[in-house]
């Protein structure tokens, strides 16, 4: 139980609060210019330290500057460049603006209006970005019993829109293919597997099965700025996938005079460098595909090679469960939403199938006739007076019958 004493300053009487908080230290709350303030004060404190929901004052003056570090910190699980972009995210937008900020200080009201001018000049995805970092931090400080609530909720934020894609017809894989010279191969595997650039460098020779025609995708090899960190695949699972037997072949080229713990592109030691868009052999080749072919797509990055795989297994009637295990997605959902323009033309062909299974078997009705036009007499009434046992006094033993057989049965 808390107390409340009086006491004079230079500007008259004032009252102070003296209470003991969660750890059962004491502490004062001075400056009520009345005893009922210090009262109302009192009974709310009391109310939160029994219920666990009172914060001390002190601990919400720490800095966002202060907890960002930890946060990342605790973000260490996560794969290098999820990681790399969110310490990005922290150092370019959210420290310098919210670095010396008190947590307790922060207003959702300042977090709209920065969430606002940020749209304004940056994309949605580093936008939503940005907001999760500070996002984050509020909440560790929210855990931490630093504030009680964090005022990074319900903050209305930017939407995303779809990235474009690109997908290349069989032609035009091997129109990019061929003009991509020594990373033929290259192109031909990530075009027709789906593979993610970063496993597919990461691919070794040991992890080639040519007698079954699959690759093991147990690695992958992702560019941090401008370094290549090796490591596991996006789902963190491997998988294996198979590849049509015409790149056999090709691929047999590439492991040649190679030990199984080689990297199969490349000299067999070192990870292939990812091509930059403008200037690298990747923008070469599609620069050459286009001069070719006015029809191939200009913008055409290297991922879209992955969804060009995801196309072309659609279209030659995979369906959604082995296009998800092809590209190593979570789940089949993931694969729905990420390429439900792909499968547009199902609909179609459900509406087409529909109808042709009612086309056949309005045709098959007539074959029937006979039993129906059998059925539709034997219902009528009038049919039934000269059978037996449907006269009023029937010969007793005699079952009434039914008009739905086509024979009598008698009760003995």
């Amino acid at each position: 139980m808390g107390s409340i004493e009086s006491y004079e300053t230079a500007d008259g009487r004032r009252y102070k609060v003296q209470f003991r908080k969660s750890d059962r230290m004491s502490t004062t709350k001075r400056g009520f210019r009345t005893k009922r303030e210090a009262q109302v004060f009192l009974a709310q404190t009391e109310l939160q330290l029994a219920g666990g929901t009172w914060i001390d004052g002190r601990a919400s003056r720490i800095t966002v500057s202060e907890i960002g570090p930890a946060w990342l910190a605790a973000k260490a699980h996560l794969k290098p460049s999820s990681l790399h972009v969110l310490q990005t995210a922290w150092r370019i937008h959210v420290e310098p603006v919210w670095g010396d900020r008190p947590v307790g200080s922060i207003t959702p009201s300042e977090i709209q209006d920065w969430v606002a001018g940020l749209t304004r000049h940056r994309s949605a995805t580093v936008v939503i970005r940005a907001y999760g970092v500070l996002a984050g931090v509020l909440t560790r400080a929210v855990n931490d019993r630093r504030i009680a609530m964090s005022p990074a909720r319900n903050i209305a934020l930017p939407r995303k829109s779809r990235k474009h894609r690109s997908y290349l017809t069989h032609a035009q894989v091997e129109a990019l293919a061929k003009e991509a010279r020594e990373h033929r191969a290259m192109v031909l595997l990530l075009a027709y597997t789906g593979l993610r650039w970063g496993e597919a460098v990461a691919l070794r020779v040991e992890s080639i099965d040519f007698d079954r025609e699959r690759v093991l995708v147990r690695a992958n090899a992702v560019n941090v700025a401008g370094r290549i960190i090796p490591g596991t695949p996006k789902s963190h699972d491997s998988r294996s996938v198979a590849f049509p037997h015409f790149l056999a072949a090709r691929l047999r080229l590439e492991c040649a005079r190679k030990a199984p713990g080689d990297l199969v592109f490349g000299a067999g030691r070192d990870y292939l460098p990812t091509p930059t868009h403008k200037d690298g052999w990747f923008a070469g080749a599609r620069k050459r595909a286009v001069a070719a072919d006015p029809t191939f797509p200009a913008r055409l990055a290297i991922h879209d090679l992955r969804h060009t795989a995801a196309s072309l297994a659609i279209s030659a009637g995979a369906n959604v469960k082995a296009v998800q295990r092809m590209l190593g997605h979570a789940s089949a959902a993931m694969t729905l939403d990420t390429y439900a323009d792909l499968f547009e033309d199902d609909l179609d062909a459900v509406a087409s199938a529909l109808d042709h299974a009612r086309a056949a078997a309005i045709a098959v009705r007539p074959q029937s006739r006979g039993r129906s036009e059998w059925s539709a007499s034997t219902r009528d009434p009038r049919n039934y007076a000269a059978e037996p046992g449907m006269q009023s006094g029937a010969p007793g033993g005699t079952r009434t019958p039914n008009r739905f057989l086509r024979t009598e049965l008698l009760f003995h």
